[in-house]
């Protein structure tokens, strides 16, 4: 049976490897779901806007910047919370 278990350092290594096409994926993952919370509601709340706004620029700037993967991810996954958390809280509430 074979070992199937993946490594931190194995894991990061494919994230490297395989940057442009991730990339392209985050980039359209953010920037859609923070046009989305944006128009669903928090246009209209200047702290909300603030919240959205910020981890958006932060990842999307990190994208640009070409900033090691792990920091990417981390703002990514920030951002895309923030996000799902607001565009449920403007379709239910």
């Amino acid at each position: 049976m074979a070992n199937t278990t993946v490594s931190q350092s194995d894991l990061l290594k494919n994230l490297e490897f395989n940057r442009f096409g991730l990339i392209a994926i985050i980039l359209t993952i953010v920037g859609c779901l923070g046009g989305l919370t944006v128009g669903l509601g928090a246009i209209e709340n200047t702290a909300a806007l603030v919240v959205v706004v910020i981890p958006t620029m932060i990842t999307l700037s990190f994208l640009l910047a070409v900033s090691p993967m792990k920091w990417i991810i981390s703002a990514a996954t920030i951002s895309i919370s923030i996000d799902l958390i607001l565009i449920a809280y403007y379709l239910f509430f």
